[in-house]
């Protein structure tokens, strides 16, 4: 199973699209839910990615566990249910150091949502690609950049490539098993330092183990004077050189969709618009406190999109979507 077209999620999405048509001419009102939701199974990673806050322990620190409790995961699965789409297992920690991870997935997919996970897959064993797989996951994102140890732990600073490699094959083995069509997909950011292996990648994803390859640029900071893991050629770069010779964010759309169709939670329960929040400095409320079609549709929230439209909040600057 994909997802479950039922009436109240097709309703809820013609609202969304509706939504969003009105803020275009400049009438932000929200009357729907999110399509989807991105959650955060951990708030915690074993690597220490030179790009990342939480690898960097630049987190920011909030109230309750760095696991999602119990408690959090039942209330978000009750308020978005009936008018999602998609569950995303992912934020910014590792979802498989949760280890209630399967059973939260068998609940998402019991109740007809579309399931994926993004992991390092340093974590990954035989019994838990089973357990994944077993629990109904559409699709599973393992990111590996590099297809050596030294191209790997340029980036991934404190993982394991032959890890990411055994876990692929865990994967395929327990899809095989189990009948499964859960989708196997290899991420791979663009960097200078794997730039030499991309045809590689591309050459050996499915011996590896994967069903799709999707290369992914990388978002840097400390850009404006270049950066060592960017990419020679500029094609595969967010950022380009101006005539000043400083390095700038490559102009993008001026309206986000994502605004109106989704949203992050925190694994204390925290509403987030999107995943570029990393500092959560445009939460919208908890959802241990206040019903989603509040949060949803609430003054923080509106606030927020009316900036979005014109790209003022420093995330939407980052944004790459």
């Amino acid at each position: 199973m994909s997802v479950a077209l039922t009436k109240s999620r097709c309703i809820n999405a013609l609202k969304c699209y509706a939504s969003y048509a009105l803020s275009l001419f400049g009438s932000v009102r929200i009357f729907h839910r999110p399509l989807f939701v991105s959650v955060e199974p951990a708030a915690v990673c074993q690597l220490r990615c030179p790009e990342c806050p939480v690898g960097q322990g630049e987190k920011p620190k909030v109230k309750g566990e760095r696991i999602m409790p119990r408690e959090v995961w039942e209330r978000v699965l009750a308020e978005v249910a009936p008018y999602a789409f998609t569950v995303q297992f992912y934020f910014q920690g590792e979802p498989l150091l949760n280890p209630n991870l399967p059973q939260m997935i068998a609940e998402a997919h019991e109740a007809g949502l579309y399931t994926i996970v993004s992991t390092n897959a340093q974590a990954l064993t035989p019994e838990l690609a089973e357990s994944l797989v077993a629990a109904g996951l559409n699709r599973i994102i393992i990111s590996m950049d590099g297809l050596t140890p030294e191209t790997y732990n340029a980036y991934r600073i404190g993982g394991d490539i032959e890890k990411c490699k055994a876990a692929l094959q865990y994967l395929r083995d327990a899809k095989a098993r189990l009948h499964s069509r859960t989708l196997i997909e290899l991420q791979c950011l663009r960097l200078r330092t794997n730039e030499h292996e991309w045809m590689q990648f591309k050459r050996q994803y499915k011996a590896l183990g994967a069903d799709r390859l999707v290369f992914k640029t990388a978002q840097l900071y400390n850009y404006k004077n270049g950066h060592p893991l960017m990419p020679s050629n500029p094609r595969y770069s967010r950022y380009i050189q101006g005539s000043d010779g400083l390095y700038h964010r490559r102009k993008l759309h001026k309206s986000c969709l994502r605004a109106w169709s989704g949203c992050v939670i925190t694994t204390n329960g925290e509403v987030l618009p999107c995943c570029y929040d990393k500092a959560h400095a445009h939460a919208y409320g908890n959802i241990m406190s206040a019903h989603m079609n509040e949060l949803f549709g609430n003054e923080p929230s509106l606030a927020f999109r009316r900036a979005a439209i014109r790209q003022q909040p420093q995330i939407c600057q980052e944004c790459w979507k």
